[in-house]
């Protein structure tokens, strides 16, 4: 029998130009608190926040929804930062250090900056007591204007200079009364006010404390000076003495004994009453020397703020207007290593603000997360009620420059994440600004290593807190917390469902924990079940850790999710897949041992089933076992080496007939001429954790015959085996009643399907889709009318995903249909998946169902389906992030392997801001603290649209390269031979249009920066010398603001 095959065609252009209404791959924003933030600064006139970090990222922020973000060509730290007031532009210390490079010796490390108010000149000081000054904005040196250290030495008293150096310069201030005038402070301890127009000391303070910072009291006629002991001292500023020896008053606040440096200082004054003062550090050295601390003091009110990082800097937001004579500061505002804190200065006791962003994501390690999109206002309103009920009220967020010009979401987008210390955290993500929503802690459920006797809810009960409280006044400030009380507690898996309120969390010891959303206090005892999965199976012996004591007797639980029910797995190994179907309350999950599938409603486990292998001997150690079979990791790697090696002597030699032989087999196994393919070996059927349950489904499909459709469970494992289980749920199936109804019977499971993947690949998903070739819908999404009902007349498939091929099967024969075998055609595996649907841009009512696969690599393919077409691909993730990549998760059904500590997040979701509308968009982790978002349609996307009002013409000149394009930008007249700065080709320009009002609208969008950041092809060089209007290209051109020159 003769085969006819036919070559593929080429691409087709009507197919290319339908894809391209369908799909674009953009970042857009990112979500989350800056990773290893190392700058701070603060714009009083524009409200603007500048954080910088080690990366050389630069992140500007305003009112919730107004972000501006950059990042540095080369990775440097930005060691400072510094406004041009009143306009949106930054002097970053990596500028100055590259155009000064030339002129100060590279002995001498920059140490402080000083912008002058007048924005036109940069005082540079050195590490070796030089002070050197910039032109602004050209960062040009100026000629026989430096402040050497021999030219201070020469106006010292003798007794004074005892053959030591000056030290360092510490600190730079411009006198608040007298622009022409700095003070300069010197580490040995030597205050300078330096007048600038006369080029002569007019007055020298001789300290003798080693000096840490300055600060100018409001009026100019005194300063504070902080010091390495642990003090500060107030100097008066006289006009008649030359020199002064002593200060006013000097104070160490947590004396006599030995205490660390208060690194800064600032002074406050208030109209209505005494200063207030407020510095870092300054704690005694031998008790609390470990304690990262800023204290608040005035009059007798004495506050020392304990945070769990280190800080980095502080400023004040107060009264800047020089028509007042007082500060009158409204908050304080605390960066620190992990986290940013507010306090508000205004109210009595002096409570800190939530912030709207800039959340601490990492406050716990994060160990899984989940996107729900499309949240129906019910469960959104007594989520946030339930949030608000747990701590502070929302007050005013003092840093609110800018305007928000971004229409209010479609919807509602929640994601959850999950942390090592048991906490789920409900995240607002529905806008540019992440915000945090409601945490729910599982903590209470068990006996942890804490006082069981004690309320995990109510500080007051610990006895240290209270005893802390004595000297110095110490308070707990901020949510970060690194410490779990007991890592069994932490969260591995996530599924809720919106519609019925119901939430399932799994963790690290077994324990499942069924919720239901309550909008009163609660004392009641949980229900606990027990499901073994080895069913007395011989031969096991778990080594692991053991389970959490559940509490017997009552326990307090506040508004918002409580628990129903806790189902524990035995062995108590951690959790790997959970799936709830809350229409027909049952709840599936799987660990490295099985599978188990619980009715809560009935409190009854409905199936328990084994998967482990004979060799599965590493599944009976558990994840927090450092106890490895090093013998077995050996014998197997040397059985490995003697298989190939055998392998390879006994290969025969080719002839001719055999080649030809091997040749007509080849193409008897081909439907079609396919390209070059990588030959896969199957897998043993003895590896280790073979056992593992990986994915898990609910469905209602042909499974027995073709006429009857029900319930059915669907479970993949790491050896490539996909089990499927008829259900009998009372009230749901072909010829009952409406879904849901409730029965008197029980529910049931019987196998009625085994499939075994020939070579044996782990199994990363399971979908079964309808007669039209669509997937089906979430629980009570038909039932409801808020979905397509599912064809249930056509036959039925269901789409199996491994790690090196993607297959549908026909249901309920288990016949093969198509395939696409990913790792052959490509040389990478999938780790993970999920079911999006597009829309077009071009025609409001079409839409395709596609598979987004992500694999090791980094990269994500869509699929069409069900034939399996590739459609496009696009680089997402960094492929030598291997931990990140292996931590993915996917919206739908929150199935997904575990996200360690410091891994990155992948989130692929379906966000339908309407019925009609479907987006596809993601997150992931670019590191532990902060979210990238990214969509994948052509569609919608999100991302900052903002307005900053500029009080003064913006005079900055923007001079950009094409990186790799090889153009030379020429220097404008307005700035000749200007060099351009290192930020250039990362801070984007967008275009100008000259406009009666100043301002500044930006749209901002980050380049990659796990790819590495490209220059946008489609940019403008654009010089701007006149008040502007920023407006916007087309959408997803990359925009910023300028930077200075």
């Amino acid at each position: 029998m003769m085969k006819f095959r036919f070559r593929r065609q080429g691409n087709d252009p009507q197919r290319e130009k339908i894809k391209q209404e369908l799909f674009a791959f953009n970042k857009t924003v990112e979500h989350g608190f800056p990773h290893q933030p190392c700058a701070l600064a603060f714009d009083p006139q524009l409200q603007l926040m500048a954080i910088g970090t080690k990366s050389g990222a630069i992140k500007i922020y305003g009112s919730p929804g107004v972000e501006f973000t950059g990042l540095h060509r080369d990775a440097a730290a930005v060691a400072q930062i510094h406004f041009l007031q009143g306009q949106v532009s930054l002097d970053i210390h990596v500028c100055v250090c590259y155009n000064v490079c030339d002129v100060v010796s590279s002995a001498s490390r920059v140490t402080v900056l000083l912008l002058l108010s007048s924005c036109d000149l940069l005082c540079v000081g050195t590490e070796g007591g030089g002070i050197h000054f910039l032109d602004l904005p050209r960062l040009s040196l100026r000629d026989n204007q430096s402040l050497l250290l021999d030219q201070v030495m020469q106006s010292i008293p003798e007794d004074y200079r005892c053959g030591k150096s000056l030290g360092p310069v510490e600190s730079l201030q411009e006198h608040p009364k007298q622009p022409g005038k700095i003070l300069i402070g010197y580490s040995r301890g030597l205050v300078v006010l330096w007048d600038l127009s006369t080029r002569n000391a007019e007055h020298m303070f001789l300290g003798k404390q080693q000096l840490e910072s300055l600060v100018w009291e409001r009026s100019g006629s005194s300063f504070v000076s902080s010091h390495s002991d642990g003090g500060y001292s107030v100097w008066a500023v006289a006009s008649g003495n030359t020199y002064t020896h002593q200060p006013v008053s000097s104070s160490i606040p947590y004396g006599p004994f030995p205490c660390k440096a208060i690194n800064k200082i600032l002074w406050r004054t208030i109209q209505s009453g005494c200063p207030v003062v407020l510095y870092s550090g300054g704690m005694p050295r031998a008790s609390y020397g470990d304690r990262h601390c800023v204290t608040i003091q005035q009059d007798k009110q004495h506050v020392t703020l304990d945070f769990t990082s280190r800080v980095i800097d502080f400023f004040t937001v107060h009264t800047t207007d020089p028509e007042h004579d007082y500060d009158d500061p409204k908050a304080l505002v605390v960066l620190l290593e992990e986290e940013l804190v507010v306090i508000d200065l205004l109210t009595t006791g002096w409570p800190s603000v939530p912030p709207p962003y800039l959340a601490p994501l990492h406050s716990s390690a994060i160990t899984t997360s989940c996107h729900l999109d499309n949240v129906p206002a019910k469960l959104w309103d007594r989520l946030a009620a339930a949030g608000n009920s747990q701590g502070a009220q929302p007050g005013s967020w003092p840093i609110c420059g800018g305007k928000n010009l971004a229409p209010p979401p479609r919807q509602q987008e929640l994601l959850l994440t999950g942390h090592e210390d048991g906490t789920v955290r409900f995240w607002n993500v529905s806008a540019v600004a992440m915000t945090p929503l409601y945490k729910l802690s599982t903590a209470n459920v068990f006996h942890t290593d804490c006082d069981p006797n004690d309320d995990p809810l109510d500080p007051t009960n610990d006895p240290e807190a209270l005893q802390e409280e004595e000297w110095p006044p110490f308070r707990k400030v901020g949510c970060f917390d690194p410490y779990s009380d007991d890592p069994r507690l932490g969260i591995q898996k996530i599924s809720l469902c919106k519609y019925s309120c119901r939430l399932v969390v799994a963790g690290t010891a077994g324990q499942v924990i069924v919720l239901g959303l309550s909008d009163e206090w609660s004392d009641h005892t949980v229900d606990v079940s027990t499901v073994d999965l080895l069913q007395d199976r011989e031969g096991f012996t778990w080594k692991g850790h053991d389970r959490l004591e559940p509490r017997a007797s009552t326990a307090p639980f506040p508004p918002g999710f409580q628990p129903l029910v806790l189902v524990q797995a035995l062995p108590p190994a951690s959790v790997t897949s959970v799936m709830l179907h809350a229409e027909w309350n049952l709840v599936a999950f799987g660990t490295s041992h099985g599978f188990g599938l619980f009715d809560y409603h009935r409190r009854t486990a409905v199936l328990a089933r084994c998967t482990l292998h004979p060799n599965d001997s590493l599944a009976m150690e558990g994840p927090l076992s450092r106890v490895k079979s090093l013998k077995k990791s050996l014998r197997q790697s040397f059985r490995r080496i003697r298989k190939s090696r055998v392998s390879g002597k006994k290969r025969p030699i080719p002839t001719p007939t055999s080649k030809i032989q091997e040749a007509n087999a080849a193409l008897a196994d081909q439907e079609e001429v396919a390209p070059v393919q990588r030959r896969i070996e199957p897998r043993s059927a003895d590896d280790s954790l073979s056992g593992v349950v990986r994915c898990l489904c609910f469905a209602d499909t042909y499974l027995r015959d073709g006429t009857h459709h029900g319930p059915t469970l669907w479970a993949g494992t790491n050896s490539g085996s996909v089990y499927a289980y008829a259900l009998e749920v009372p009230g749901v199936g072909s010829g009952r009643g409406r879904p849901g109804g409730e029965g008197s019977g029980c529910v049931e499971a019987v196998l009625g399907k085994e499939i075994q993947l020939m070579h044996r690949a782990p199994v990363v998903s399971v979908c079964v889709l309808d007669g039209r070739g669509k997937p089906l819908p979430e629980p009570y999404q038909a039932s409801l009318d808020l979905a397509t009902a599912p064809d249930m007349t056509n036959p039925h498939s269901v789409l199996i995903a491994s790690e090196e091929q993607l297959k549908v099967f026909s249901l309920p024969k288990v016949g093969a249909k198509t395939k696409f075998k990913l790792t052959a055609h490509e040389g990478c595996r999938v780790r993970r998946v999920a079911m999006v649907t597009v829309c077009s841009t071009a025609q409001e009512d079409y839409s395709e169902t596609s598979l987004v696969c992500l694999t090791n690599l980094g990269d994500l393919h869509l699929f069409n389906v069900p034939a399996l077409r590739p459609q496009v691909r696009y680089d997402c993730i960094r492929k030598e992030d291997i931990s990140g990549i292996a931590s993915c998760v996917f919206t739908r059904n929150g199935q997904g392997e575990n996200t360690h500590k410091h891994t990155t997040i992948l989130l692929i979701c379906m966000v339908l801001p309407d019925l009609s509308l479907s987006v596809c968009v993601g997150f992931y982790l670019i590191s532990p603290s902060e979210y990238q978002r990214f969509s994948l349609s052509a569609k919608v996307i999100t991302e900052p649209l903002c307005t900053v009002e500029l009080e003064r013409p913006l005079e900055t000149h923007i001079r950009l390269r094409q990186e790799g394009s090889g153009d030379t930008v020429a220097p404008s007249e307005d700035t000749p031979g200007q060099a351009p700065t290192p930020l250039e080709g990362y801070l984007q320009p967008p275009t100008y249009h000259p406009e009666t009002r100043p301002s500044i609208a930006h749209k901002d969008l980050r380049h990659d920066t796990t790819q590495g950041a490209g220059a946008n092809p489609d940019r403008k060089i654009t010089s701007v010398t006149q008040p502007t209007q920023v407006t916007h290209p087309s959408q997803g051109r990359y925009e910023s603001a300028p930077v200075s020159q």
